[in-house]
Formats: C-alpha cells, sequence, structure tokens
C-alpha cells in the first residue's frame, strides 16, 4: 500500500511527530470546526468565506508560517474567492463565544488520547480534580492607528480567564473578554457554571470573593485561594504552627466568612506563610483559605500545592514565546479574538511529549 512505502519511515523514525500531526487534524479538520460555528455562533454567518478557511488562514499567522493576515490571504487568494475587505470583515464580526466553544471541544476531543498514551499526571490533591484558574491580558503594543502613536500606552486588546486541567495539563475553558481593563470578578457567574462537585480549584487573590467561595462550596467544590485584603473573616482561636517548608513557616487558623447578602456562614481554613524572603510588593506573609477537610490534606502540603498555580504561567509563557499571540491589526480588538484558535494545539502538542 502507498502508506506503508511512503509513511512507513516516518511511523518508525519520527512516531511522535506523526502522531502530534494526526492528533491537530483531527481537532483542526475543516467539516468539524465548521459544524462548530454554525452551532455556536449567535450572530455571524457563513456566506462565502467558511470559518474553517478564517481558522486556516490564521493558524499560519500565529505559527510564524506567514508574517501577516494579508500575506497568509495572498497566499491562498484564489481557493478563498472572496476580496480582503470580506475576509477582514469575517475577523472582524468573529464572537469570542466561538472561539471559547473551539477550545473546549478541542480539549474534549485530546483528552482521550492523553488517557491513552497515560500521560495524566498525579493529581495534586488526592480525591480531587484539580483546575487552575487565572487571567491572562493579550499585549498592549500597538500604536498603528494615528491616534495612538502620541501615547506611550495602547489600548489592552482583550483580557481571558483560562482553566488548566492539572491532570492532564490542557487549557480546557478560555473565558475571553474583549474589553481588556475590565475587571477579572465579571466573569465569576461564568466560572461557577463550570464548577462541579469534587474539583479543587486554585486561584489567585483577584479572586477571593464571597460570591466566588460561597458558590464553589454550594456545588460541592472545594477552593484554594490567596485570601484578599478587601475579603474580611472572624479569626477563631490562635495561629497554630504546623511545620516548615521551602519558603517559609507555616501556621494554621479557623476563620468565619459571612455573607451578608444571604446570611450564610462559611468556616475555612486559613493557612498562613511567613516567608523567608518577601515578595517582589514587599509582603512577609500570604494568607490563604481553603475549605478542604484537615483530614484529607495537611496545611503544608496544601501551601505547596497553591505555589504550584504558577505551573498555568508557564502555559502563558511557552504559548507567547513559540507562538505569534499578537498579530499585526490595526487596534481592532476582535479580530483577536480568533488567536485564541491555535492556542490549544500548542498546549496539547507539548502535553503529548
Amino acid at each position: 500500500m502507498l502508506f506503508d512505502t511512503v509513511f512507513a519511515p516516518f511511523v518508525k523514525e519520527r512516531p511522535i511527530c506523526v502522531m502530534a500531526r494526526g492528533v491537530l487534524e483531527r481537532l483542526l479538520d475543516a467539516d468539524r470546526l465548521d459544524a462548530l460555528f454554525a452551532r455556536t455562533a449567535a450572530h455571524q454567518y457563513t456566506r462565502e468565506l467558511l470559518f474553517s478557511s478564517v481558522a486556516q488562514l490564521m493558524s499560519e499567522v500565529v505559527l510564524g508560517v506567514q508574517p501577516s493576515v494579508h500575506a497568509a490571504y495572498q497566499a491562498h487568494k484564489e481557493d478563498l474567492g472572496v476580496s480582503t475587505t470580506a475576509l477582514y470583515n469575517k475577523l472582524d464580526r468573529v464572537e469570542t463565544t466561538v472561539a471559547a466553544a473551539l477550545v473546549r471541544d478541542s480539549a474534549r476531543l485530546a483528552e482521550p488520547v492523553i488517557q491513552a498514551l497515560h500521560a495524566s499526571h498525579p493529581r495534586w490533591v488526592p480525591g480531587y480534580t484539580v483546575k487552575v484558574l487565572d487571567g491572562n491580558h493579550l499585549a498592549a503594543t500597538e500604536h498603528r492607528l494615528k491616534a495612538l502613536r502620541g501615547t506611550a500606552a495602547a489600548p489592552l486588546p482583550g483580557q481571558a480567564l483560562v482553566v488548566l486541567d492539572q491532570q492532564r495539563m490542557l487549557i480546557t475553558d478560555v473565558l475571553p473578554m474583549e474589553d481588556g481593563h475590565a475587571q477579572e470578578r465579571r466573569l465569576i457567574d461564568q466560572v461557577l457554571s463550570r464548577v462541579r462537585e469534587g474539583e479543587l480549584w486554585i486561584e489567585d487573590r483577584n479572586f477571593c470573593t464571597r460570591s466566588l467561595l460561597f458558590g464553589m462550596a454550594r456545588r460541592g467544590a472545594a477552593f484554594l485561594v490567596r485570601q484578599h485584603a478587601q475579603l474580611p473573616g472572624e479569626l477563631l482561636g490562635t495561629p497554630t504552627r504546623t511545620g516548615v517548608v521551602r519558603s517559609g513557616t507555616v501556621y494554621e487558623q479557623a476563620m468565619i466568612v459571612r455573607d451578608p447578602a444571604s446570611g450564610e456562614t462559611l468556616r475555612v481554613r486559613r493557612l498562613t506563610l511567613v516567608l523567608k524572603a518577601p515578595t517582589r510588593d514587599g509582603a512577609t506573609e500570604l494568607h490563604i483559605l481553603s475549605n478542604i477537610p484537615a483530614e484529607e490534606a495537611r496545611a503544608n502540603k496544601l501551601v505547596v500545592v497553591y505555589g504550584k498555580r504558577w505551573t498555568i504561567e508557564t502555559a502563558f509563557f511557552d504559548l507567547t514565546t513559540t507562538l505569534s499571540c499578537e498579530i499585526n491589526t490595526l487596534g481592532v480588538s476582535q479580530s483577536r479574538a480568533v488567536c485564541f484558535l491555535p492556542r490549544v494545539g500548542r498546549v496539547q502538542r507539548r502535553v503529548r511529549h
């Protein structure tokens, strides 16, 4: 067979490369992308230019095959059969919900592959499905519009909340927001809609709000979050020294958080890490809140696990340095939404190695 004579040497000598290509072709299959667009897009529709064609062009730009969207268009102009105006109109109107749906769908398809390869990581906390939540702003470097050239600042083109599945090291959810200057807490309701019983969510202090803590507890989920100064609580008893970790000494103390709106109370564990060296902002202590029972995870263990939250920052760094995440636009934020499309491929490809 042709496959045996042509592809057998590649399968034998470079099996990982062949497998990675096969997985990516499955994730970015044109028919699947167009079907996803048809069931997800609320306002946009397909007339002449397919969504899969847009994804193809943007993938070439983000992966560095083409230097710009216009160059990618020129390379495929005859196949596309549309004008540059039609292309940019399509890009400008791609809904963020479509990009988010593509990430979720790609993660869903990649999960069986990871399981088949036995590539899952041990759970950071036994008995819990660990999710890491963090925000990421797209870089604000565009000054190509005349109105932007006289200022040192540039408009933030957008931001996103990203959910990382720790066991599979997959970005399973992206919650994009076109307003790069908006507060991340505006997306808390969307985050809670994705929380499931038996999960442990790790977040930084920007997400330390009553609505998120109580919302997760009501859903049977656990949280591990750095305490925000604006979240007061009633401390019970005195701090108990539980031991020493690499970064410093750990203390534990019970705390009651009250929700004035509903009258509910939530008893949490307040873990204090007295640092050996201050942080960049001068903090000498970190306070971490959790509702995980003490018999399921000791204080020292949870403090160490919280430190692993930077795993998602590593994923952001990997994406930023490997891909051209910021394309050459004219300061238009919506056209950047499609930049999310190929990002999941890079994370999944790294996991497979």
